[in-house]
């Protein structure tokens, strides 16, 4: 067998929670890398908004966060939903929840999510369809990890 057919056996296995959860991260990673590295490019909202912004001088900092953080970590976390890797480091954070790390990672990625639209609707100008997309990726990766399916298919050491 082919590692692109074990790869989708894989998933295709897992309850369809686990599978949404996998394709939103997974949109969120895709289009947050494209958003901070665009920021990081130069295509970054005017330099106007940024006054009402305590600390933050530039569009360097959201750039990063966007890319690093919500890109390549929301891309990491849906990996890890499903090939299960376990390094050593993250074994404190599956014995605190019982379950694995992506699980947590996931959790994370939403609130933290949640908290970066929030602040964008207080600080930024004007309201955008975006946000509501957004605010929806985040509530969604905070929801179904929390559903029963997700907790049991993602509990510690299962493979």
């Amino acid at each position: 067998m082919s590692n692109s057919a074990i790869r989708a056996a894989r998933i295709h296995h897992r309850p369809a929670a686990v599978r949404a959860l996998v394709a939103v991260l997974i949109f969120l990673g895709l289009t947050a890398a494209a958003g901070g590295a665009a920021m990081l490019g130069g295509s970054a909202p005017p330099d106007s908004w940024l006054d009402a912004i305590p600390v933050i001088g530039t569009w360097t900092v959201p750039g990063l966060v966007l890319a690093a953080g919500f890109g390549a970590g929301s891309l990491l976390t849906a990996y890890a939903l499903v090939w299960r890797p376990s390094p050593a480091w993250l074994g404190p954070a599956e014995r605190w929840t019982g379950r694995h790390w992506s699980w947590a990672a996931s959790l994370l990625l939403g609130a933290g999510q949640l908290v970066w639209i929030l602040l964008e609707l207080v600080y930024l100008p004007g309201y955008s369809a975006l946000q509501v997309v957004y605010g929806g990726t985040g509530a969604l990766l905070v929801l179904l990890p929390l559903l029963p399916s997700v907790r049991r298919d993602l509990v510690a050491g299962d493979r």
